[in-house]
Formats: structure tokens, sequence, C-alpha cells
């Protein structure tokens, strides 16, 4: 990013941000003059990162998104640096296992819950007592289309996917009037977070949907920035579907 934006006076933490979606996040809300925290298990990827977003901008803490000691440090940390904390992205998240649900190790549903989820909550609860009580913000969750119905073969992940929508429902009831809280659902997104959905067969792939295309990083960049902006101030509780059209596809005929 050669040009900077004039400073908006904003901060944000995007969790998962080293790459994919998450970075693509980082990336819009810099864009606009947001300056950023942002967090990843890889130290030397975010490294890269915030070299690439600008280390004027940014900052990156590397850790476990559902340890609750680097929760605190991410906050702390952007608290510490910026003084404060408007945003706060949840990005992060896993899907270690292919396979039936019925034949599903309940330690990997656990381990799913535990980073799809639990994070989730454990973020909002700390930027909520750090910044966005007293001061106001938005949270955005980045959910997914698999939460909004059957996925065969990500069954777990679908179903920590529907739970992070609803726990983006009681946030908004319960953190409003001062924060707005809405989530995103994508549909595929060219990430090597998924990769095996479409490698080998992108063109198969991206004919399924009625855009022709599959989604790529700025496509939820964009979006996670509009619903942190002014132009979403009356929008809360809400699941924006991103998804090229591809729930379309349901319909008869």
């Amino acid at each position: 990013m050669t040009e900077l934006p004039e400073l908006s006076g904003r901060v944000a933490i995007v969790t998962g941000a080293s790459r994919g979606i998450g970075y693509g996040v980082a990336e819009a809300l810099i864009a606009r003059g947001d300056r950023v925290c942002v967090t990843g298990r890889g130290e030397e990827a975010l490294k890269e990162a915030v070299e690439r977003l600008g280390a004027e901008r940014a900052i990156g803490v590397a850790g476990k998104a559902h340890d609750l000691g680097h929760q605190s440090e991410v906050v702390e940390r952007t608290m510490e640096v910026f003084g404060r904390v408007d945003f706060l992205v949840n990005n992060a998240g896993t899907n270690p296992v292919f396979g039936p649900i019925a034949d599903l190790d309940l330690d990997v549903a656990r381990k799913v819950f535990e980073t799809n989820v639990i994070s989730a909550l454990g973020f909002a609860q700390k930027t909520w007592h750090a910044w966005q009580k007293d001061n106001g913000g938005a949270i955005v969750n980045i959910a997914s289309v698999a939460g909004l119905a059957a996925s065969p073969f990500i069954g777990a992940y679908g179903v920590s996917k529907a739970a992070m929508i609803n726990l983006t429902q009681q946030l908004a009831h319960e953190f409003a009037p001062r924060v707005r809280v809405n989530a995103i659902a994508p549909a595929v997104v060219k990430t090597k977070f998924a990769q095996a959905l479409y490698e080998g067969r992108e063109e198969e792939a991206a004919a399924a949907y009625p855009l022709g295309r599959l989604g790529v990083p700025s496509d939820i960049g964009g979006a996670a920035a509009f619903l942190t902006s002014e132009q979403s101030d009356w929008i809360t509780g809400q699941t924006l579907v991103v998804d090229g059209g591809i729930f379309l596809n349901a319909g008869v005929g």
C-alpha cells in the first residue's frame, strides 16, 4: 500500500489476519484510514502481514485465538499503542476435519467450537470492557453460509458457524445501543483455508455461482468496512450473506 489515507481516528482488532479473509479485512480498514491490530498463530507470517499493511498503521500480536492470555494481550497491546478499540472483527477460525459428523471425534468438535465460537465471545467481552462499553463501536463476526444450512463433510464447522450467528444476535441485543454487532456469512472464498473446496477444480466450482466466480478476500473486506461504517449505523444483529448468489440455486426451477 503506497499511499496511506488520512487517519480516521478509529482503531480495529482483526483476528486471524496474517492472510486470507482476515488480511483482506485489515487491508480494507487501513485503506479508509483506520489503524489495526492483527493477530495470527504464525509469528513470521504476521510480521510479513504488518509490513505489507504498513507498520505505521498496523501492529501484530501472535498467539492462538482461544488462549485467554493471548486475548488479553491483544486488547492490552492495542490500547497501549493506539489508545482505543472501536472495532473488533472476529475472523480466526479452524476446520481440521472433513467427513461425516456421525464419526466426528468429539475432542475435535471441542477444538472447533473453542476456536470458532468461544474465542469470538472472549474477544468481544474484552473489547467491551476495555473500550466499547463506554465509547461505543462495532463488532463483526465472520460466520459462513455453512452456518445457514446443512454442510456435508464440514458439519462441525457449519454447526460452529450457526452458533456464531446466534452469538451475534445475543451480543447485539446485550451490547445495544452502544455497540452494533453483525455477522458476515461468506460462501467459498479463495484462501488457503478453503483451498480443499476448489483446488484443481476452480472453474467447475465457480460455475455453480450465479456471479460466475468464487469470492476473494477483498469481497469480505468491503463488507466488513461497510458494517463498521456510519453507513450501517442502523444495522445490528444481522448476518450479511456474501455468497456470489450461490443460495439462489436452492430455489425451484
